[in-house]
């Protein structure tokens, strides 16, 4: 039997001496579990391959994508300017006197990381979020998902070979299966609890957000949920380029059988001539998609219900759609049929896409103001429809985290600049991201130490500290 409190105990235990580790230290041990993650690739690729039915190319990018995201936070380490250190020194002229602030950012204590099930690696037990909690200086227990157990269990394997080769506290992180509702719900609920990382289902993410509130002492849920990311078609480029781009759109939508958080499952664009012939070639690439079997059973039965559920509605017309699941589908609906029937707003994760034909630009508008928080929107169009359509961009900004011209959603940058997130439901607080080095920020909360002497200080703040890091000094900005 899991015992919760035992493991929350240690999980506080080991922060009271992780937080204290220099940068240094904590980068080097994030590039120690790459190291062990590269040593292991083969057992570890071959067991996830055997659990989430994932093409080995496809198991390999993704685990040197974690690896190279834990490199990334090293970096972020090294460097230090991510504490955002701001010092305002003391002036006794002052009437008042001034005294001496400084100001940076300090770790928040034991995270817990939920693993998803569509990304065995990069999402799961030494993903973007135990890697960005890990370098603020958080402790972390990760739940692992059952649908790649194995898979979890020797990534926390080469977590803890990298716990003893860099002399961190034994219980620096921690690993916990078993089932998720229960143990999901004493995990957060544990006083020792301070933050928690989720990706998953809009239910799911709810639930969690729910025994946040319940607690006495209430704690952020930084939950990724639900985006449908609309792609908006403009007309001067589905005149000229209508079959690349359903060719295109074809490979974005099926890609990895759908099964992606930025899957184009919304189609936006005015009726024309020129749509209709990129609905059809669209329709037409999207058949010759060989089927793949899903990650496991829960998803191929959650997508074929919500496609079944969502091809039932009122107004909606079949474009494509097998009866062999799972299969890819296409449907198209008028933008009134969209805007009085609130499901089509809803996600089916899978290989789906919906296209909502607009009389004029008004309607576009219309169905795009209807539309809820997403992490992704794109506009196709070229030069001339950028130029005409720039309400539209500026609609976009407002409705997701990373918005996008002419390209697909699919495929996210790892990077200092991406936005992995956005407004409800894509995520629970839009003011994050969960990829890239902004992903620390997540973890963290800013201190304030007034009038310390400077051998007390965090050495980041330290008049005589050495590293490179930008600072508000007496109101103005300093490179030290």
């Amino acid at each position: 039997m899991i015992q919760v409190n035992d493991i929350m105990q240690r999980s506080q235990a080991a922060f009271t001496q992780y937080h204290q580790t220099s940068p240094e230290q904590r980068a080097r041990f994030l590039e120690n579990i790459g190291e062990q993650l590269e040593a292991g690739r083969e057992e570890l690729t071959a067991k996830a391959h055997a659990e989430t039915h994932l093409p080995m190319p496809r198991l390999n990018g993704e685990l040197s994508r974690t690896i190279n995201q834990l490199k990334m936070f090293a970096r972020l380490l090294q460097e230090g300017s991510w504490v955002d250190a701001a010092i305002d020194t003391a002036d006794a002229g002052r009437t008042p006197p001034k005294p001496d602030t400084r100001r940076m950012l300090m770790p928040v204590g034991p995270v817990v990381v939920f693993g998803a099930s569509n990304f065995p690696f990069a999402f799961s037990t030494a993903g973007g979020d135990t890697a960005s909690a890990l370098a603020s200086g958080s402790t972390v227990v990760v739940k692992g998902h059952s649908a790649h157990a194995g898979t979890s269990s020797l990534v926390f394997a080469a977590i803890q070979a990298a716990i003893a080769h860099s002399g961190m506290p034994a219980h620096t992180v921690q690993h916990v299966l078993g089932a998720g509702n229960t143990v999901g719900r004493e995990l957060v609920m544990h006083p020792h609890t301070t933050g928690v990382g989720f990706t998953g289902s809009l239910n799911g993410g709810t639930a969690l957000v729910h025994y946040a509130a319940e607690r006495e002492r209430p704690i952020p849920v930084f939950a990724e949920m639900s985006s449908i990311n609309p792609v908006v078609l403009l007309p001067d480029t589905l005149r000229q380029n209508a079959f690349a781009l359903a060719k295109t759109y074809a490979a974005s939508i099926t890609l990895g059988m759908g099964q992606f958080c930025t899957n184009p499952g919304l189609l936006v664009a005015v009726e024309s001539e020129a749509l209709e012939v990129f609905l059809q070639q669209l329709g037409e690439e999207i058949s010759a998609v060989q089927p793949q079997e899903m990650l496991h059973e829960g998803i191929l039965s959650n997508y074929s219900e919500g496609l079944h559920t969502m091809l039932q509605q009122q107004g909606i017309r079949h474009i494509f759609k097998s009866d062999v699941m799972p299969s890819p589908a296409l449907a198209r609906v008028s933008a009134a049929g969209f805007l009085s029937t609130p499901h089509f707003r809803e996600e089916v994760f899978g290989p789906f896409s919906l296209a909502v034909v607009c009389r004029d630009k008004t309607e576009m508008k219309q169905v795009l103001e209807s539309v809820k928080g997403q992490l992704t929107a794109t506009i196709m169009g070229t030069d001339a429809d950028l130029a005409a359509h720039r309400d539209i961009i500026a609609l976009q900004t407002s409705l997701a985290g990373r918005v996008i011209i002419n390209d697909v959603p699919t495929g996210v940058e790892v990077c200092s600049s991406m936005v992995h997130g956005g407004p409800y439901p894509a995520t629970t607080d839009a003011r994050f991201t969960s990829v890239g080095t902004g992903a620390i920020r997540r973890w963290v909360r800013p201190v304030c130490f007034q009038g310390f002497p400077d051998a007390l200080l965090p050495p980041e703040l330290q008049n005589a500290n050495p590293r490179k890091i930008w600072r508000l000094w007496n109101n103005e900005w300093k490179n030290t």
